[in-house]
């Protein structure tokens, strides 16, 4: 904290005080301004802090589930599910907030939207955790740089928006992207594509949720209702191939037991820092995931990266300029306009 910073009075204390309390101490409107607007900046500082170390470890997550070998995708998304669940639930004990999950009961439809986004987080996982696995960190990245070009797409398909021209056109570059990786790669990128539709109707559905359901109880619904399909998954694979947790050694225990961890973590780093930072930050940060699983899969991994793939990454990364440098005069427009 700086000198000047340190020299204002508190905020809250500020704000307490009536007028003729603070013309007597000597606080004026612009200093009451100036605390104002000095904890304002230090919200969004930190906001900033903790959307980026989410997507900062969103990023590093391949490595982590690597690390998880001899452990197959089935079983980790399985005990990803369970101990994300037990997780959720000490959280909710510590910060005595299961009141608030149970009120969520009480809204059938709110309910309903959290089934249809545990289904679609679970596809998310486990085709991610699959191409984590199998050689295909770099091709999972493609499907979250293209997340938002499929979250605009979706603006039209379901919500009936209208969008811009430069909208439209990322689009069209990013349809000519994976033409030329289906084309010249010679291979379908199922993996990137499902990631991005599974992502962008979970987060379409999260915005049908709204507000109502903070990230600790959401996730917490969303792992509930999957739970039977994580108990038939552990016990198929207890059956056929065996099950790897306590199996082998001690510290392959420790990694698989923090699957729970690794995933509420990141979640609710960026809740609290979606609270504090305005959607045009977030929407530049969230290239920081996909930025890092593409330099973990061609730099660490040494995945191919062949022209075609080149072209057709280079592709997505046009699009993506073109829908930012459009979404950000957009929003400097509506900022000049109100």
């Amino acid at each position: 904290m700086s000198h000047e910073q340190s020299a204002l009075p508190d905020r809250d204390v500020v704000d307490g005080l009536d007028d003729s309390t603070a013309l007597d101490l000597g606080v004026t409107t612009g200093t009451r301004r100036a605390v104002s607007d000095a904890a304002a900046a230090r919200e969004r500082r930190l906001g900033g802090v903790f959307t980026f170390s989410a997507y900062l470890l969103w990023g590093f997550l391949p490595l982590y589930f690597l690390l998880l070998a001899p452990t197959g995708p089935w079983e980790i998304v399985a005990w990803r599910i369970l101990l994300s669940l037990v997780f959720c639930a000490l959280l909710l004990t510590v910060t005595r907030t299961w009141p608030r999950l149970a009120a969520i009961f009480r809204q059938p439809r709110v309910l309903g939207l959290t089934v249809i986004a545990g289904l679609l987080i679970y596809v998310n996982w486990q085709v991610f955790i699959y191409g984590a696995l199998n050689g295909h960190v770099i091709e999972t990245s493609l499907g979250y740089f293209i997340n938002p070009i499929a979250t605009v797409l979706l603006a039209v398909l379901v919500l009936r928006e209208r969008l811009r021209p430069t909208q439209w056109v990322a689009i069209g570059i990013a349809a000519a992207a994976v033409a030329v990786i289906v084309i010249g790669y010679g291979a379908f990128p199922w993996i990137a594509l499902t990631l991005a539709a599974s992502f962008g109707v979970y987060g379409l559905v999260k915005k049908k949720v709204g507000p109502s359901v903070d990230a600790v109880s959401g996730l917490t619904l969303e792992t509930l209702w999957l739970t039977p399909i994580a108990v038939v998954v552990l016990v198929i694979v207890g059956a056929t191939e065996g099950l790897t947790m306590g199996a082998d050694g001690w510290q392959h225990t420790v990694l698989l037991s923090l699957t729970g961890v690794i995933t509420a973590v990141p979640l609710l780093l960026f809740a609290a820092g979606a609270r504090r930072v305005s959607l045009t930050t977030i929407g530049l940060l969230q290239f920081v995931a996909p930025v890092l699983q593409f330099l973990v899969g061609w730099l660490v991994l040494g995945e191919p990266m062949p022209l075609e793939r080149w072209i057709g990454f280079g592709l997505v990364w046009v699009a993506l300029t073109v829908l930012t440098v459009d979404s950000l005069i957009h929003a400097r427009r509506s900022r000049v306009a109100a």
